[in-house]
């Protein structure tokens, strides 16, 4: 059996539905991996634990209650740090917003939520998604960064911090370090 940190988004939000695995647990598996990698990668902006956990909670309730919101439900995602995300800080990898805190969600956030899924927190981006390198290192080489403005979420998955849309591999790859995770097939 996987550990829940493996999980695809799809083999994740089918064992949600069916009750074997908690949105609790899967949450606390990749903070945890979070808290063993990032110091050295440096993917993440802004995470909030007690608001991740707390969501979580509240996606375990609603399943019990047989009540899921839609197909990502207790799913964790990360945000590229360009998307405002209400009352998370939205600095778009830059010092010119980086106090700055929406009230409000994006489209594509507010559909996330809809569709059930857990916002784990924001993703380094280069300076307003145009500059490069950002601070984030390559999963695979420290001493080499994955480049371009998603660096930060191409760098979650080789450390397995997120949810993956496909399975990721154990050794590095000549080419990036996984596919996008922005999108899910809904099968």
């Amino acid at each position: 059996m996987p550990e829940p940190y493996e999980l695809t988004v799809s083999e994740a939000a089918a064992q949600i539905r069916q009750g074997t695995l908690s949105p609790v647990t899967l949450c606390q598996s990749l903070l945890d991996r979070i808290d063993r990698f990032d110091g050295d990668i440096h993917a993440w902006v802004t995470i909030d634990r007690e608001e991740v956990l707390e969501t979580a909670r509240r996606r375990e309730a609603e399943v019990e209650r047989g009540d899921p919101l839609g197909p990502l439900h207790g799913v964790p995602v990360g945000l590229k740090d360009i998307f405002n995300t209400d009352g998370m800080l939205t600095a778009a990898g830059s010092r010119i917003y980086s106090e700055f805190v929406p009230d409000y969600d994006a489209t594509s956030v507010a559909r996330i939520r809809r569709a059930g899924g857990i916002i784990l927190g924001k993703a380094v981006t280069t300076e307003f998604a145009t500059s490069d390198p950002s601070p984030t290192r390559n999963p695979w080489n420290v001493e080499h960064t994955p480049g371009g403005s998603s660096s930060g979420l191409s760098s979650h998955p080789g450390r397995r911090m997120v949810a993956r849309r496909h399975p990721v591999p154990n050794r590095p790859r000549l080419h990036p370090a996984a596919p996008p995770v922005t999108t899910v097939s809904w099968a």
